[in-house]
């Protein structure tokens, strides 16, 4: 019996300050191409709230990793590591260098394991992409600590924005970090990212290559008279408008994470009790991370059952999806990519995983709602 009629859906993007007011000023100052106010105002306070040493906007989360992978010079006969239970632009910015990605197995957090990631690693190898999911992370100074030093470490930190790993913020601890600011994250603008550059030896290049190869920013400083062509790049600029919008959420940021926490420990006291009847696993929280509650997720017994809650839920005009098909499988998984050893985590957890709604704008009696609507189900 349906026991709601108004549709909850899995994602509504906000509407938290002063993103109206922020956007009448862009238009009023006639400046909508990237560089603009807005642009350094944001980026300067992400930069001041992860100590990252640079901080670029990028068109996206896919721009972020496709100018990190430029960064460190990744060519054709290199690899990196990387879990095979993530979002294509993860290995998409790898494949566009010529280079292969290397396909290893998660942990029960959702995260890299690092004893596969160790044995994954050969003489070809770059880097090791991380991939923060659901905000959190496999336990990074380990990985660093039994990693040989000259494999970049480059944080997929596209969920992880306010994140944090032993009190450091998410995407500042590798020597690059990548966020987005699509509409279904927590801090949005529509499309959008953000390029961390936390080595120093990595700060000058990047200036440049964001901006078509050229030393533009130089000249923009007085610093030469002219700017020139220098080194490869592209056009890794967000417009003005985009990032007028992120600015708004930026500076409501913590406000935003502490409503979705609120929101997801909501869900986990729901659906605790029933959980520890091995029913299905509630998401698995690192002891060294600080989430930002950017999924609240079931990992339930077989897939089928996935499938069955989903269409049980829908029928209750409650929106709960699954995630990421593991990309070893994929057909450009195996086309471009090598996998490692058994990854019989990621097969399973990717296939019997839902998603329960979760966004800014959902009420607690909303997640009433749905929380009685899975244990229904399970009764």
């Amino acid at each position: 019996m349906e026991n709601n009629t108004k549709l909850i859906p899995f994602n509504l993007p906000m509407v938290v300050g002063n993103e109206a007011q922020y956007l009448q000023d862009v238009l009023k100052n006639k400046k909508l191409s990237g560089d603009g106010t807005f642009n350094k105002k944001a980026s300067a306070l992400i930069k001041e709230r992860t100590g990252s040493l640079y901080v670029t906007l990028t068109p996206s989360c896919t721009a972020a990793l496709e100018m990190a992978y430029l960064l460190i010079d990744l060519q054709p006969g290199d690899e990196v590591i990387l879990p095979s239970f993530t979002f294509t632009s993860s290995a998409t910015a790898i494949v566009l260098f010529g280079a292969t990605p290397v396909f290893v197995d998660i942990d029960q957090s959702m995260n890299l394991d690092i004893d596969q990631v160790l044995k994954a690693v050969t003489a070809k190898t770059k880097a090791v992409c991380v991939v923060h999911y659901a905000s959190t992370s496999c336990d990074l100074d380990l990985l660093r600590a039994r990693l040989p030093k000259h494999i970049y470490i480059v944080e997929d930190a596209a969920q992880a924005i306010g994140a944090t790993y032993k009190g450091r913020a998410l995407g500042s601890i590798g020597e690059l970090g990548a966020y987005s600011f699509h509409e279904t994250k927590n801090v949005l603008c529509g499309e959008g990212g953000a390029l961390l550059v936390n080595h120093p030896d990595l700060v000058a290049r990047a200036e440049i290559l964001k901006d078509k190869g050229t030393n533009r920013q130089k000249f923009l400083r007085g610093e030469v008279d002219k700017y020139t062509w220098q080194d490869k790049g592209s056009s890794y600029l967000l417009p003005e408008l985009a990032a007028a919008y992120l600015l708004a959420q930026l500076e409501k940021q913590d406000d935003i994470n502490a409503k979705r926490l609120k929101l997801w420990n909501l869900y986990f006291a729901k659906l605790n009790t029933l959980a520890s009847e091995k029913t299905f696993q509630l998401p698995v929280i690192p002891d060294h991370n600080l989430q930002n509650a950017h999924i609240f997720y079931l990992i339930l017994a077989n897939p089928q059952m996935a499938v069955n809650l989903a269409l049980h839920l829908k029928k209750q005009n409650i929106q709960a999806v699954s995630h990421y098909v593991p990309l070893h499988n994929s057909p450009a998984g195996k086309r471009f990519g090598r996998t490692g050893e058994n990854l019989a985590n990621t097969e399973h957890k990717a296939a019997a995983l839902i998603r329960l709604p979760l966004f800014y704008d959902l009420s607690e009696n909303e997640i009433e709602i749905i929380s009685s609507a899975v244990l229904n189900f399970f009764k």
